[in-house]
C-alpha cells in the first residue's frame, strides 16, 4: 500500500489520484477505439467522454457528501476531505449516465448503441480505479482469517481514511477489480453472440455489476451508511438497479434495432 508516490516540495502526488486519472484514461481510449469499429463520430464521442468524467467525480463526492451527511454537518472542516476522496462509484455512474443521456439526445447519436460502445471502457477503468483504492487503503474489507487477507500497514491510510492497521482484512478492492475484469471480459467475448440488439451491452453490464457490487458489499468493513439500517447505499441502489437492467434487457430485445455491427454482416451475407 502506497498512498504516496512522491512528493516535489509542498506538491505531493497520491497514487490513487494517479491510478483514477488512469482509469478515465483508459475507458475513453477503449470507448474511442469501439467507436470508430462502430462507426460513430469520433468527436462526438471523446466530448461524450469528457463529459462522463466529470459527471462522473462530481456525482461521486455528492453522494459520498449524502451519505456521511450527519459526519459532514458535524464537522464542517471535514468537506475538505471531499477535494481528496474518490467518492461513491454508484453516485458517479449515476450521474455519468444522467449527463450521458442528455449529450446523446441533444447531438442525436444512436442512443443505445453509444451506451454500448462506453459500458466495457468504464468496467476496465474501475479496474484501474479500485487499485488505486487498494494503493489508498480505502474501501477496505472486514477483518479476516483466510490466507488472502489483506494487513495494512500505512499510518498515512489511516489518518486518511481510517483504514485498520495490522489487522488482515479482505481485499475488497481486489474482489471488485476482479469482478470488473471478469465482466469486461463477459461483454467482449459476448458481444457478438446470441441475440444481438442495440443496448444489450450496456445494460448486461449494468446487471452484472450490481450483483457483483451487492457480494462484494457483504464484506466490506468501511462505514458507508445504510439504507433502512439493513443495506449499504451501494447494496440498495444494487438491489433498485438489478431488476431494472433485467426488466430493460427484455424490453430492448422485444423493441430495440439491431447494432451496426449485425446489419452490416447480414448486408454483406445478402450481397
Amino acid at each position: 500500500m502506497y498512498p504516496e508516490l512522491f512528493s516535489i516540495g509542498p506538491i505531493t502526488v497520491y497514487s490513487y489520484g494517479v491510478l483514477l486519472a488512469v482509469s478515465y484514461l483508459i475507458g475513453l481510449w477503449l470507448a474511442m477505439r469501439r467507436a470508430k469499429a462502430w462507426g460513430l463520430d469520433a468527436n462526438r464521442v471523446l466530448d461524450l467522454g469528457i463529459y462522463i468524467i466529470i459527471a462522473a467525480l462530481i456525482g461521486a463526492k455528492l453522494l459520498l457528501l449524502v451519505v456521511d451527511f450527519n459526519q459532514f454537518r458535524q464537522s464542517p472542516q471535514d468537506l475538505l476531505s471531499l477535494a481528496r476522496s474518490g467518492g461513491v462509484f454508484y453516485g458517479g455512474l449515476i450521474l455519468a449516465v444522467v449527463v450521458a443521456f442528455w449529450y446523446i439526445s441533444k447531438h442525436r447519436l444512436p442512443f443505445w448503441t453509444t451506451c454500448d460502445v462506453f459500458a466495457p471502457g468504464i468496467a476496465l477503468g474501475h479496474v484501474s480505479g479500485r487499485l488505486g483504492c487498494l494503493a489508498a487503503g480505502c474501501c477496505y474489507g472486514r477483518p479476516t482469517t483466510l490466507p488472502w487477507g489483506i494487513t495494512f500497514t500505512s499510518p498515512l491510510a489511516a489518518a486518511n481514511v481510517g483504514t485498520p492497521l495490522g489487522i488482515p482484512l479482505h481485499p475488497t478492492q481486489l474482489y471488485e477489480a476482479g469482478a470488473e475484469l471478469l465482466i469486461l471480459a463477459f461483454l467482449l467475448t459476448t458481444e457478438r453472440r446470441g441475440r444481438r440488439f442495440a443496448g444489450r451491452t450496456f445494460w448486461l453490464y449494468m446487471l452484472l455489476y450490481a450483483i457483483s457490487r451487492y457480494i462484494i458489499e457483504m464484506y466490506r468493513g468501511d462505514p458507508r451508511g445504510t439504507v433502512f439500517g439493513i443495506f449499504s447505499t451501494s447494496q440498495f441502489i444494487s438491489i433498485l438497479l438489478g431488476p431494472l437492467s433485467v426488466i430493460m434487457l427484455v424490453w430492448l430485445a422485444r423493441t430495440s434495432p439491431q447494432t451496426p455491427q449485425e446489419m452490416h454482416r447480414r448486408r454483406k451475407i445478402a450481397a
